[in-house]
């Protein structure tokens, strides 16, 4: 066998993990999360720590980045010891945090309470979709290189047909992540009527995606890269699939009003899964218009691509609904807990749906993005989406027991109307108004795109010049965490001087 040939041999043929294993995966970076939060408070606001945008780039990438490098690499067998550790550090830093409050000092804590339930949040982005979208990224940045090597787990890899495996929650949660902040929900007057100018700017927005995609094609196919084949066919990549979905949901937003996005994301899971259990949809994508996996023609070359578009079109639609959701009830405290809740309550109902449709109807497959595969990355996201709120909830606590306590990517608390005046000046610091929000998260955020070709490109080449399939641990670790920093670090610094690319 070539080296090619061997490398798509090493990540093809797989069956995944337990969705069980994945979702402890997925709470783990939002524990890291709330304790990097407490971190900062802690070192700036007790102990009178000066944080530049150097330090706070480092802090960023030692508890964010390299636990995420971490859990899928050579801790991946303890994730939920790693879960009960950081539980207890964190734990361990709140209650440092609460002994050395510097407002309520010498309050009970029930009345502690009762004035926080009052307070107010104002934020320019929803804090917890920001945590959200980085998070997917990284660990997609992290995974797309890791597979390649022996210390990635296998069962973390893409599975073949039918499974549940990292990976393939990936680019799932890219698509529920970028729905969330669609321009559709983003735009303050789309719901006024000027549905069609947000459509023909979702078609303007798309064409640099064709060339991004065409460019992948003709670099992959000119050097002989490896590809697996099954995952979207010969030709096509996910910027393909992206493109078709941004067409389609904004076709469907154009005819259908944004809070009945929910509806028309079920109803096109629930009709695809009929077209793929009575009639010969399923076969056409397993094997081609002749039944014995041909690739000839375009639909026979690239079937896994062009028709899994439509699971993707449903996860985009359920995203949309649940952005739609969470930003219409941020404003206040009270509000936040019950988004939280109401979320973490619709993600058990979805697993539980999941168990019923895998043993009745179909396993999850990534392949043909069924309804087992919609409903299992709509009910992952929104048990990640409500653990980060409700990291935000906690972290906003903990920055109210401290008088100017400042945290980038955070809430700012405000107090709500009639409560004293003068001690709402002092719950958000003149600091955290006038100064940039300066740290890993908000740079990841705001140039995703940028970080996810950085990634792609890296990746690329580590491939042309390592040979991973036979590189040990520490050597394996060592590249990771370079190429991780390398385009982290590269990120921030555009973020810093405001250099951006920007489609929606």
């Amino acid at each position: 066998m070539s080296q090619k040939q061997m490398k798509e041999a090493f990540v093809s043929n797989l069956n995944g993990t337990s969705v069980l294993e994945i979702t402890q995966g997925l709470c783990f970076p939002a524990f890291c999360i709330l304790c990097r939060g407490f971190l900062i408070i802690f070192s700036q606001h007790l102990y009178s720590f000066s944080h530049t945008w150097k330090t706070r780039f480092f802090i960023d990438f030692v508890v964010l980045i390299l636990p995420l490098v971490a859990t899928l690499t050579i801790w991946a067998s303890f994730i939920l010891l790693e879960l009960l550790t950081v539980i207890i550090f964190g734990a361990g830093l709140f209650y440092q945090i609460y002994r050395r409050r510097t407002c309520y000092a010498r309050v009970p804590v029930q009345k502690i309470l009762e004035k926080f339930f009052t307070i107010s949040l104002e934020s320019e982005y929803i804090p917890a979709i920001s945590c959200f979208r980085v998070i997917n990224s990284v660990f997609t940045a992290i995974a797309i290189l890791a597979v390649d090597f022996p210390l990635f787990p296998r069962r973390f890899a893409k599975t073949e047909l039918y499974g549940t495996g990292a990976m393939d929650f990936g680019v799932g949660g890219f698509v529920f992540g970028t729905a969330m902040v669609c321009l559709e929900i983003r735009g303050n007057d789309y719901i006024k009527g000027s549905r069609f100018c947000y459509f023909t700017k979702s078609l303007y927005a798309v064409w640099p995606l064709v060339f991004l995609g065409i460019g992948r094609l003709v670099i992959i196919k000119s050097i002989g890269y490896q590809e697996h084949l099954t995952e979207y066919g010969v030709h096509w990549n996910f910027f393909f699939t992206i493109i078709v979905v941004r067409v389609v949901t904004s076709l469907l937003l154009i005819i259908f009003p944004l809070n009945k996005s929910w509806i028309v994301a079920l109803s096109i899971t629930v009709l695809y899964q009929l077209a793929l259990d009575f009639t010969p949809l399923k076969r056409l994508i397993l094997y081609g218009t002749d039944g014995s996996g041909t690739r000839v023609g375009l639909l026979n070359a690239n079937r896994e691509g062009i028709i899994s578009s439509l699971g993707y079109v449903a996860i985009h639609m359920a995203g949309v609904q649940t952005g739609l959701y969470v930003l219409k009830n941020r404003s206040h405290i009270k509000d936040l807990i019950k988004v939280a809740c109401c979320l973490l309550l619709a993600a058990i109902s979805l697993f539980i749906s999941l168990y019923i449709v895998q043993v009745n109807v179909e396993a999850v497959s990534r392949r043909m993005a069924n309804l087992a595969f919609c409903i299992w990355i709509v009910a992952s996201s929104l048990i990640l989406l409500s653990s980060l709120l409700l990291g935000d909830i906690i972290l906003s606590f903990a920055k109210f027991l401290i008088k100017g306590a400042l945290v980038p990517c955070s809430w700012k608390l405000t107090q709500s109307p009639g409560t004293n005046k003068k001690y709402s000046e002092s719950l958000v610091p003149e600091a955290e108004r006038k100064e940039p929000s300066l740290c890993l998260i908000t740079a990841l955020n705001r140039k995703q795109l940028i970080f996810f070709l950085l990634s792609n490109i890296t990746t690329g080449l580590i491939n042309l010049m390592v040979d991973t399939l036979h590189s040990g641990t520490l050597w394996a670790l060592f590249v990771l965490n370079l190429y991780m920093f390398t385009n982290c670090l590269i990120t921030y610094i555009l973020y810093l001087q405001d250099k951006t690319i920007k489609f929606w």
